[in-house]
């Protein structure tokens, strides 16, 4: 896992604050990266934000060898793997490049609820219904800054503007 220090989601308050004691003034694209992420606060949770899931909305399972394909993407073994394999794998790396929280694993997957928690600390629960995937007791993305710490993916901060 990456080191999150960095980018962890914070309240509107607070990052308006920060950025301010950092940059001083504001300009227009600073007015723009504010925007944008109260624009991201507000979206309502969903499970594909959290974990892999395929794009009816349903869990992804981790292909087995994955982690070898991964870790052997960029060698010239990659024709160890069928091609039915390779196109698991893409479909899979995909879904996990779409993901705006990072850490997330599935502890639960029952008939109605997928229960997920943070790798990184089993105190932060999340539960979707699964015939909405809605979140049943959170509604969007400002209501996890109660957490103590929720640390934001590529994709969020793509999302948002923010360059690593």
């Amino acid at each position: 896992m990456q080191n999150f220090d960095f980018h962890r989601l914070i309240p509107m308050t607070s990052f308006v604050i920060d950025y301010y004691s950092h940059e001083g003034y504001a300009d227009l694209q600073s007015l723009q990266l504010m925007k944008n992420y109260a624009s991201f606060l507000k979206q309502p949770l969903s499970l594909r934000m959290f974990v892999p899931t395929d794009t009816n909305g349903e869990l992804m399972k981790e292909p087995e060898d994955y982690p070898i394909w991964k870790e052997a993407k960029n060698k010239t073994r990659k024709d160890t793997f069928t091609s039915v394999q390779t196109e698991k794998f893409k479909l899979y790396e995909k879904a996990e490049k779409k993901l705006l929280f990072e850490g997330f694993k599935v502890a639960y997957n029952g008939y109605s609820v997928v229960r997920i928690v943070a790798s990184y600390d089993d105190s932060i629960e999340l539960s979707f219904k699964k015939d909405h995937l809605n979140d049943q007791t959170t509604a969007d993305v400002e209501s996890l800054t109660s957490f103590d710490v929720i640390y934001l993916s590529t994709a969020s901060l793509k999302l948002i503007g923010i360059s690593k």
